[in-house]
């Protein structure tokens, strides 16, 4: 296998690291600790494999080892349904069973489990077949009663800023009740959601992000009783730190005692990138992050590391793919729910096929893109090509799938291949497709260089010595609630196709 360099590394290697602690979109994130090890898992969306699970032993070095759908169990998701699909989840551990309960705002609750995230997770369960109900968290309280704590969007339900309680069946297969309203956040927490149950010395308490996901802040409420009513406090802002909106997260502790957040920032073309700030108690009240005041911190950009009691690897997700494994690397999701026959993994000659697929609609609503998330704010990518095997019509090559979004691509248009470039944006039906430069043999590397401005733009060669700029340098914008993905196509917009694209690698670097 061969090693390259990682885009990010938060671990500076002398006892500290810096914020983010991943540059990648992992949106919504939720983490629990289960002995020495840490699991988290964030949103997905219309993306599948669907809720990537994540795995750290120190909190700042982080892998992918799962994703607990493989496919998202709706005929609707069989389509690009940017925006809708699987929102904030939550992680939880009880009784030797881990839970991910996660929400889609249009058809319900829903619960999987496992007994190994490293090896998989169970069918969903419905828990609640409710339209507009969000971010739901279990718990299991001292006496075995479990409750269900959740938040509602206003453009399913028409009414937002409501947290809610419900009582659970206790091994979470459904509610028990309709349940209450156990806090508004209207007055002085607007948007207020996202929220995460804990209990601690006789408190119950709610950590909900609120003001809203990139001006917003951390709330934290706390009750003596679970059904309220909740006191309220702000435990983490901006403050005097670049890190804006910093919500949206989950408390964890390490075995030697320590106490820490994990939450987001949303930086728009990168998508919602993670941080992990120090947190203490103040008076049965959690302080986050540095420079507070009146117990409310600001986030912190360079720390020591947690004391887990032991040193690790440093590590980041893994980006770059030379597809030399038998699946597909984690880093990858396609663009709706995905199938078998789009792709083959050639083991033998360590190269991936991408078969053509026949789709007629703008290049943001193909299906079978396979993508992943941008690790860094600067990168570049080049991906090594053979386009011998495309069919009359087919259109294969790179994209940048954004709001805004563009592709490089070959096209076998009249038995010629000519390089072509593809632009749009995903609310307008405003997509050009330009031709340029006939190719001179099937063997090509396309290189896209994403800039710290947010701009893409791309580069072609056939001997990865000689690169020539081809097309235009295009401003992105982030997606519905997501970051920019890159990754590679091949499409049929006429006919249905047996052409195919063949990629020999796919690599990160600066």
């Amino acid at each position: 296998m061969k090693q390259d360099k990682k885009m990010w590394i938060a671990d500076q290697g002398d006892g500290t690291y810096k914020n983010p602690i991943l540059y990648t979109d992992y949106s919504d994130p939720d983490a629990i600790r289960v002995g020495e090890d840490y699991f988290m898992i964030a949103s997905s969306f219309c993306n599948t494999p669907a809720i990537p699970v994540l795995h750290s032993k120190d909190l700042v070095n982080w892998k992918v080892i799962s994703y607990v759908l493989e496919k998202i169990p709706f005929k609707d998701y069989d389509e690009p349904a940017h925006g809708r699909g699987v929102w904030a989840p939550a992680i939880r551990y009880h009784e030797d069973t881990f839970y991910v309960f996660y929400p889609m705002p249009d058809e319900g609750i829903f619960m999987c489990t496992s007994k190994d995230p490293f090896k998989g997770w169970s069918e969903p369960v419905c828990v609640r077949n409710v339209v507009g109900w969000i971010d739901p968290c279990p718990f299991w309280d001292d006496d075995g009663k479990a409750y269900m704590v959740s938040a509602f969007a206003r453009s399913r339900i028409g009414f937002k800023s409501i947290l809610h309680m419900s009582s659970m069946k206790p091994d979470a297969t459904g509610v028990l009740d309709d349940g209450i309203h156990v806090y508004d956040g209207n007055k002085t927490q607007p948007t207020i959601e996202g929220p995460k149950l804990y209990k601690r010395n006789g408190y119950y308490y709610i950590f909900a992000p609120a003001g809203g996901v990139k001006p917003g802040w951390q709330t934290v409420l706390r009750s003596k009783n679970i059904w309220g009513p909740y006191e309220e406090k702000i435990v983490l802002h901006q403050g005097n730190s670049p890190v804006n909106g910093p919500h949206q997260g989950a408390w964890v502790d390490t075995p030697t005692g320590e106490d820490w957040f994990i939450h987001f920032q949303d930086v728009g073309n990168a998508g919602r990138i993670v941080h992990l700030q120090p947190m203490r108690w103040v008076d049965d009240w959690p302080v986050i992050g540095v420079n507070d005041v009146d117990g409310c911190g600001e986030p912190v950009l360079h720390y020591k590391k947690p004391n887990v009691g032991a040193t690790y690897e440093i590590d980041a997700p893994d980006d770059t793919d030379y597809f030399e494994g038998e699946k597909l690397g984690l880093q990858w999701q396609w663009n709706a729910n995905y199938k078998d026959e789009w792709y083959q993994l050639d083991t033998k000659e360590k190269k991936l096929n991408l078969y053509s697929v026949y789709s007629n609609t703008q290049l943001c609503d193909v299906k079978n893109l396979l993508i992943q998330k941008w690790p860094a704010p600067k990168f570049s990518i080049k991906a090594t090509l053979d386009v011998s095997n495309l069919a009359e019509g087919d259109i294969a090559g790179m994209v940048s799938l954004g709001g805004v979004y563009s592709g490089l691509a070959v096209r076998l248009k009249d038995g010629v291949k000519k390089f072509v470039e593809i632009t749009g944006e995903w609310l307008k039906d405003n997509e050009t497709v330009t031709e340029y430069d006939t190719l001179t043999q099937d063997q090509i590397i396309i290189k896209m260089n994403v800039l710290e401005d947010g701009n893409v733009n791309y580069e072609y060669s056939y001997d990865d010595i000689t690169y020539k700029p081809v097309g235009t340098t295009i401003m992105m914008t982030p997606g519905r609630w997501v970051g920019v993905k890159a990754g590679l196509f091949c499409i049929n917009k006429t006919n249905e196709s047996k052409g195919y694209l063949t990629a020999d690698s796919f690599v990160f670097y600066e």
